[in-house]
């Protein structure tokens, strides 16, 4: 339930403010180009509150949060009196009203940009861009734990966000990637990441677990959480206990218990198993025991011993820049992210990802915003920051309905020398309708796919 309050609030702030800023960007202009405003709505709907303003504007907050609007004087809509003509935004130059439609969409960029800025400054808790763990193909690769990675690609990874972020585009196109790193004596390596050996058609969202790298915090502790009755560890092992090496061979985590198992178990002896308990260091001995696979699964050598049941290090690095060096920095993040958004629109299209898992509707959105506020105000600003930019480019699609739309009648109307007919810009707002509707559809569809039914 809390969840769900959470979810729902975060969703509420982040939109309203999105949408605020936009429709600001319309009111703004449209007032300096001398359009009279009727009414600037945030929300569609019943109104919940309403004010009427001294320069004449409706200032009004709805019922539902899904958008907004700025109403302006048009000739086209209302009938309006003479003496307001010239305040009609049919009546402005052709320029003028592109420069009115468009500023919505700028106005989100602009905050996009403003929102980064004050994440950099803020700066974001993260952890230390450290390997804990790796396999397969980033073992292949000469990646190993303990390495730090500085960069993917020439893109800095100061935190183990950003080493997730850089990599997805290359595992999602399947294409290598170079990545630059720090062992544990201090030298630095080029390592190319074999990224173009994940299966082609393996599922985008099990990419990671192909590429065989988890970060020093994803490592679970070698900590005893349970011991399982008649097991080969019962009676020797405790909850608590820090196990650090097995037969000699030093454990890092969790992880590196069962290959060691399965090397020793055959030789069906005793191995020594060091533990730390209460500040003591123990080493005891056991006997692993072979347990045989359920469903035809493969057997495996056992002690009987499962992992804590929570594990949530602390942070261990944080992403900052000072005022002045978080300006190029968030320009430069805007940048790429819409770099990674175009490309994104682009994998969609040729099939390298699937619809289901890149179109996300109000609740994933809620979702998500609620899991970042709940990480801190800088994760918080970056996904008010994305979301921005993606309200922003969305709304500048060439699709009737949204400001696209409108700047593309506008263009028509700059080569052609006169407006588009009537009938024309209806029918093409019947287009718009349609298209919007089916993009919404798909949305609330691949929400309650993704949040219900898997």
């Amino acid at each position: 339930m809390l969840e769900i309050i959470g979810s729902v609030w975060w969703y509420i702030v982040g939109l309203g403010l999105l949408i605020t800023f936009h429709e600001f960007g319309h009111f703004w202009v449209a007032r300096r180009n001398g359009v009279k405003v009727l009414r600037f709505s945030i929300g569609f709907g019943r109104p919940l509150w309403k004010r009427l303003g001294k320069d004449g504007t409706e200032y009004v907050i709805a019922a539902i949060p899904l958008g907004g609007y700025v109403k302006m004087l048009d000739e086209r809509e209302t009938d309006v009196a003479p003496a307001e003509a010239e305040q009609a935004f049919n009546r402005k130059s052709v320029w003028r009203r592109i420069a009115i439609v468009a500023a919505g969409p700028i106005a989100n960029l602009i905050l996009c940009v403003a929102l980064l800025w004050a994440m950099f400054v803020v700066g974001r808790p993260d952890y230390a861009p450290v390997i804990g763990q790796v396999q397969g193909i980033a073992a292949q690769s000469g990646l190993q734990r303990g390495d730090t990675v500085l960069a993917v690609d020439g893109r800095a990874t100061p935190i183990w966000s950003e080493v997730q972020m850089a990599l997805l585009p290359h595992a999602l196109d399947r294409e290598d990637a170079s990545v630059l790193v720090r062992d544990a004596q201090g030298n630095e390596h080029e390592r190319l990441l074999r990224l173009s050996r994940i299966p082609a058609e393996r599922d985008e969202r099990a990419v990671f677990g192909d590429i065989g790298l988890w970060g020093r915090q994803q490592i679970v502790p070698p900590l005893v959480g349970h011991v399982r009755p008649r097991t080969a560890a019962w009676g020797v092992l405790a909850e608590g206990d820090r196990i650090t090496a097995i037969d000699g061979t030093p454990v890092a985590g969790f992880g590196d218990i069962g290959p060691l198992l399965q090397s020793l178990g055959p030789r069906e002896a005793e191995i020594m198993v060091e533990v730390q308990r209460d500040g003591e260091r123990l080493a005891l001995p056991l006997k692993p025991r072979f347990q045989a696979g359920e469903n035809g699964a493969p057997g495996a050598w056992i002690m009987g011993i499962e992992p804590i049941k929570s594990f949530d290090p602390p942070k261990d690095a944080v992403q900052r820049y000072g005022p002045l060096e978080a300006v190029p920095a968030a320009l430069r993040e805007m940048r790429y992210q819409t770099v990674q958004l175009f490309q994104m629109v682009g994998r969609v299209f040729d099939g390298r990802v699937s619809v289901q898992n890149s179109v996300a509707g109000p609740i994933t959105i809620a979702r998500v915003a609620n899991a970042s506020a709940q990480r801190g105000l800088a994760w918080y600003l970056t996904i008010l920051a994305l979301l921005s930019l993606s309200l922003g480019i969305l709304n500048l699609l060439p699709i009737p309905l949204l400001d696209g739309g409108h700047l593309l009648y506008y263009l028509i109307e700059l080569v052609k020398g006169s407006p588009l007919s009537e009938r024309a810009m209806a029918a093409g707002q019947y287009v718009g309708l349609v298209l919007l509707a089916g993009l919404m559809g798909l949305a609330f569809f691949n929400d309650i796919l993704n949040n219900f039914v898997r």
